[in-house]
């Protein structure tokens, strides 16, 4: 049991070093000990509780997480929001997914983006002040039934304004009624210029979504689809999606009714695009988001602690995390 004269002593050097920013060697000379003796001290005191120390990042990034997701999936890079209960993490997401796409984008690059709510909170984040010359491309059709506010076709012309860019326009809805007239308007020159604008992007910003969640539910309602085509679809599992492009838990496309009725980029095109940062908030995503890691296409992942927390530790026996790559 340490004497209190020993205490009183661990808590001067403490408080000259962390509080007074005095060096070890002047904290030696000032009380006539070794310097080795003041840092046995120093480890003491931490040791003891005297001492706690906390590592509070600026950015709110839980560095923990981020490394361990890293770990699990093989990701190129993660961001991941500290936010405590949940609070505003859909903002907090947007706030990293902007301060990412600053740090990663150069001069002179394209950018492909998606739609969403996740997507919007991005954009809204990124100062409205920049002057790179680079293009933005949507990578989603631009009119659709669903909610205007999750649809692409403003968040390109936005976030284009806003890093003092240009931006491409896609004349054509993401979601059709029947898959004709999807084949009607791939034949315009304009809508394949687009389309093929997409697959050249140096960097894509995706939307992760998780079926029946959100937007995922409304695109499948705005597709109207019959009971049997709605058969055919859930039969399959879908678990979440990528620009409208639906899949299972393993990453699999799933063919059918909704990915004929589609106008987007496909999964295969968005795992060829060099870096591709899928962004999404809160834990009831982590299905989703999970067939998202799985398919390929993503590198990077932008979330909130609550949702890696869900992807590290997934509730089911058959959506543990993959192994290490």
């Amino acid at each position: 049991m340490p004497t209190t004269r020993d205490q009183h002593l661990l808590v001067k050097v403490a408080r000259m070093y962390y509080e007074e920013g005095r060096s070890q060697q002047e904290i030696a000379q000032a009380l006539d000990v070794s310097r080795p003796g003041v840092s046995r001290m120093l480890a003491a005191a931490r040791e003891r509780g005297i001492v706690e120390i906390s590592v509070h990042d600026p950015a709110g990034r839980d560095l923990t997480l981020e490394s361990e997701l890293r770990a699990a999936f093989g990701l190129r890079d993660c961001r991941v929001a500290e936010v405590p209960g949940g609070d505003r993490a859909l903002a907090r997401v947007g706030d990293l997914g902007a301060r990412w796409l600053l740090d990663t984008l150069r001069p002179e690059q394209s950018v492909g983006v998606s739609w969403g709510r996740t997507l919007q909170a991005v954009v809204r984040q990124v100062p409205d002040n920049g002057a790179l010359n680079v293009e933005v491309v949507p990578l989603v059709g631009g009119l659709s039934s669903v909610d205007r506010e999750i649809t692409g076709e403003e968040l390109v012309r936005d976030l284009a304004a806003r890093l003092g860019g240009r931006f491409r326009r896609l004349h054509a809805p993401a979601l059709l009624t029947t898959p004709a007239s999807r084949r009607i308007l791939l034949a315009e020159p304009s809508v394949q210029d687009a389309l093929s604008a997409a697959e050249q992007v140096g960097i894509a910003l995706v939307g992760i979504g998780s079926h029946g969640v959100g937007a995922s539910a409304a695109i499948i309602d705005a597709l109207v689809l019959d009971a049997r085509e709605r058969e055919e679809f859930e039969r399959r599992q879908p678990v979440g999606d990528l620009c409208a492009r639906f899949f299972d838990s393993r990453g699999r496309a799933i063919p059918g009714p909704v990915e004929d009725r589609v106008l987007a980029v496909s999964l295969d095109q968005l795992s060829r695009i060099p870096r591709v940062a899928g962004v999404a908030a809160g834990a009831e995503k982590a299905h989703g988001v999970l067939g998202a890691l799985r398919s390929g296409t993503v590198d990077v992942l932008i979330c909130d602690s609550a949702l890696a927390r869900a992807l590290l530790c997934p509730p089911g026996p058959g959506n543990s995390p993959p192994p290490s790559a």
